[in-house]
């Protein structure tokens, strides 16, 4: 934490910006180790060039705050209290109150609360925070990697426990509800996003919803579900087959899986990012379903599921050692259904690891 605040106050040195306020809940976390949905109520983090950062939340989160080992100011307020106007008390206590240039969250930050803030610095110009946030948060220390490797191992469970909750008859909710359960009994408390469990040509929609849709024989089932722990998430999805599979969706599920082991085969330091995505495109396209493959092929994986950077075959970032992201290629057909895979992958020094560990031959249950 203190590592980062003095790399945030060095750049705002080196970019002649006089402070930053934050106020997304991921980056706030990032910066202070606390994690809290705020709801409605403000809760931001002040960074300056030299003086101590303030640490603004409600009061009733004050308590946590400390307990989390956060050593600099925490300013609470109460519900019938203006927490701008204990601003502006505690940023003239800092003599920065004259400051020239601001930076924040454009992406996050509402309009009233924008005014409010130029307010406390009347004078000053705005600048964005996002590009240097996002350089900081794509390399993960070895911490952040221990946590993310510990939630792709909850999210390796869940499906499991979702293949084993498999019967003839048994609805996509029911299966779910299982799911998330059994993920409960062992201390998760939310997952990374709403869990998709699809059963047969519902499977053909990337992000159906998951509803009474009862098991067939020959249905695709696809699960798309992670875990958050401890401030970070996971993301896996598998497709497996129930009972029969025809020779069409053998095909389906094979090019995929060669999608899939081409992409992750490319992903080493160095490598461009828009390739991992170009090369899996291109077995898919070769194979005849170039246009049911709608999406890139993955994701920043991180305090967000979905962070940066994207996947996308116009990134030409480089991969680096420390960047964790997700690699999940898919063909959707509406009239037979849909096969996506995908894994949480993180880059080292002699290539990538692979963080999910759910098998990925075509699996045919029941």
């Amino acid at each position: 934490m203190q590592k980062r605040l003095e790399e945030l106050s060095s750049w705002l040195k080196e970019q002649e910006t006089d402070v930053a306020f934050l106020n997304s809940t991921e980056n706030v976390f990032y910066l202070t180790g606390f994690h809290t949905d705020p709801h409605e109520r403000l809760m931001g983090l002040f960074v300056f060039q030299d003086a101590e950062p303030l640490f603004v939340v409600p009061g009733m989160e004050v308590g946590q705050v400390k307990d989390s080992g956060w050593p600099y100011e925490v300013l609470g307020y109460a519900d019938h209290e203006n927490p701008w106007e204990l601003i502006k008390a505690s940023i003239d206590q800092r003599s920065v109150s004259n400051a020239n240039l601001i930076a924040f969250e454009e992406e996050v930050l509402t309009y009233s609360r924008s005014k409010a803030l130029q307010a406390l610095f009347q004078k000053a110009k705005v600048r964005p925070i996002e590009e240097k946030l996002n350089e900081m948060r794509v390399v993960k220390d070895e911490d952040e990697i221990a946590i993310i490797r510990r939630a792709a191992e909850f999210a390796d469970y869940g499906v499991k426990v979702g293949v084993e909750a498999l019967q003839e008859g048994i609805t996509e909710m029911e299966v779910l509800a299982k799911i998330e359960y059994e993920l409960k009994k062992k201390g998760i408390r939310e997952m990374s996003f709403s869990t998709m469990v699809l059963f047969g040509e519902k499977s053909g929609h990337p992000h159906g919803n998951p509803g009474d849709r009862k098991l067939q024989k020959g249905d695709f089932v696809l699960f798309d579900l992670g875990v958050v722990l401890d401030g970070y998430t996971s993301d896996i999805t598998r497709t497996v087959v129930y009972k029969e599979v025809s020779d069409e969706q053998k095909e389906i599920y094979t090019t995929v899986l060669s999608a899939q082991l081409a992409s992750l085969e490319a992903s080493k330091p160095g490598n461009r990012i828009g390739d991992l995505d170009q090369i899996a495109r291109d077995t898919i396209t070769n194979a005849g379903y170039g246009d049911l493959f709608p999406h890139r092929i993955g994701h920043g994986l991180g305090i967000n599921v979905h962070e940066f950077p994207s996947m996308s075959h116009l990134n030409n970032d480089l991969l680096k050692v420390g960047m964790t992201y997700t690699i999940e290629p898919g063909i959707y057909d509406p009239n037979v259904g849909g096969v996506r895979i995908e894994d949480d992958v993180l880059i080292t020094e002699n290539g990538h690891e692979t963080l999910t560990k759910y098998p990925k031959e075509l699996q045919i249950i029941g």
